[in-house]
């Protein structure tokens, strides 16, 4: 009797169960030194507890204004994504965050599309 009223709640529980849980670990410093091509290096480390996340479909963004610049992941360094963020010269800093798109197994269909978000950053431009 009990576990009919519960059964209608079973896939709730389930999706609960299997939502993402990214952990971000910005390698950036917060401050760097102006350059003169105005492109800075960022890395992260994207870290998932989601078994049935697919690592070769990840694809990484850092958003700068919004918009998404590719990175790439670091040679020989498992979980580590790397890229450049422009600054005008006229700016002495600029936010940004972190997206990763990726694909889930799920039973019984194609694998599923989602992503996850760090939270937003803030790089300062130091003049030499």
């Amino acid at each position: 009797m009990i576990l009919k009223k519960f059964l209608p709640l079973l896939p709730v529980l389930l999706l609960v169960g299997c939502s993402t849980t990214a952990t971000f670990t910005r390698m950036t410093p917060t401050e760097q030194p102006r350059n003169a091509n105005n492109l800075y290096p960022v890395e992260v480390g994207f870290y998932s507890q989601q078994q049935s996340l697919r690592p070769d479909s990840i694809k990484a963004y850092v958003l700068v204004d919004g918009q998404p610049l590719p990175m790439r992941p670091v040679p020989l360094v498992e979980d580590r994504w790397d890229g450049l963020i422009p600054v005008p010269p006229s700016a002495n800093s600029v936010t940004y965050r972190f997206k990763f798109d990726f694909l889930y197994n799920t039973f019984g269909n194609q694998p599923q599309p989602d992503s996850a978000w760090s939270p937003t950053y803030k790089l300062k431009i130091i003049n030499p």
